[in-house]
């Protein structure tokens, strides 16, 4: 069955871009809502925004989600893996300004939150988009793909000159909580030099070494260093279920990406939903709910380190 939050969870923290103060409740919502987003600080107009695909703005470095009367908000992919990989289906997502939170840099927080919180079980059966033959697209040099599969499972491949992430591979499946337990600790990276470039085009002003993972060549300039030596591709995957998750419900394929980034897997689901025959709506008896991001997961489960 579906599930939404027992009680409201609240997030204080600053946006990663905007370096802006910001405040985020999720609240509890009914069976079939799906999760959206309301601007308490836009006083006048439609402030409420969709979690979904097809109101992404393609930006290079975040995910931005924007109605059809401006109203924005930017940097959802954390606290959408976070949902999914809780199995949350239902959710009003408060905010009062146009960035979430960075928090750590990770989904930890979030989903420490959620699951502090507890979930409440709906008497709706969840439903899934099913994957029935290959989908895929290429953009430079890089790659997303959707197969079929029983269940979500997520490939992905990342190659960086720098030598503190340089070449990496990993793949998971997404159900009994590996989520939790495998990606939700793995903070954002950058390399030293395009911080420098972005903040001075007046972009990651909220950013620090607290809330990101810095690498300068072989050097890992964030203290404490790395969470998992392979973090940089964790972080990916972890984008990457978020960035699946406006697709509007969890997805049963193998997500491929190689050197993907969230105007890629974007464009996977725009690639999806225009491609007669691609997908099928199905409903989730136990067995399948069993197979499904969230499914049995536990607070303790959340990496100590995090």
């Amino acid at each position: 069955m579906q599930n939404t939050v027992k009680s409201a969870v609240r997030f204080t923290g600053t946006g990663l871009h905007t370096g802006a103060p910001v405040t985020m409740t999720i609240h509890p919502a009914s069976a079939d809502y799906g999760i959206w987003f309301r601007r308490s600080d836009i006083l006048v107009g439609d402030a409420m925004i969709p979690a979904r695909w097809d109101v992404v703005e393609q930006t290079p470095l975040c995910t931005r989600l924007i109605n059809s009367a401006g109203a924005s908000v930017s940097t959802v992919e954390h606290v959408m893996a976070a949902l999914a990989g809780t199995g949350v289906h239902n959710v009003l997502i408060e905010i009062d300004g146009p960035e979430v939170p960075i928090l750590d840099g990770s989904s930890a927080e979030f989903v420490r939150g959620i699951l502090e919180a507890g979930l409440a079980v709906q008497s709706v059966e969840i439903r899934a988009i099913e994957i029935l033959k290959p989908v895929t697209v290429t953009r430079d040099g890089a790659s997303a793909t959707l197969v079929p599969s029983n269940n979500l499972k997520i490939d992905f491949h990342i190659d960086f000159e720098d030598e503190a992430i340089g070449i990496q591979d990993k793949s998971l499946t997404m159900a009994n909580g590996s989520f939790v337990r495998e990606l939700c600790d793995s903070r954002t990276f950058c390399r030293k030099s395009d911080v420098d470039a972005m903040h001075a085009s007046g972009l990651a002003l909220g950013g620090t070494l607290e809330n990101a993972v810095v690498v300068d060549g072989d050097d890992i300039l964030s203290p404490g260093g790395l969470r998992h030596n392979d973090e940089a591709v964790r972080h990916k995957m972890l984008d990457a279920l978020g960035d699946l998750y406006l697709a509007g419900a969890p997805i049963l394929g193998k997500y491929t990406g190689v050197r993907a980034g969230h105007a890629l897997t974007n464009a996977l689901l725009r690639e999806l939903f225009m491609t007669p025959g691609a997908f099928r709506i199905v409903e989730c008896d136990a067995h399948t709910t069993a197979r499904l991001p969230g499914a049995g997961v536990h607070l303790a489960e959340i990496p100590a380190v995090a």
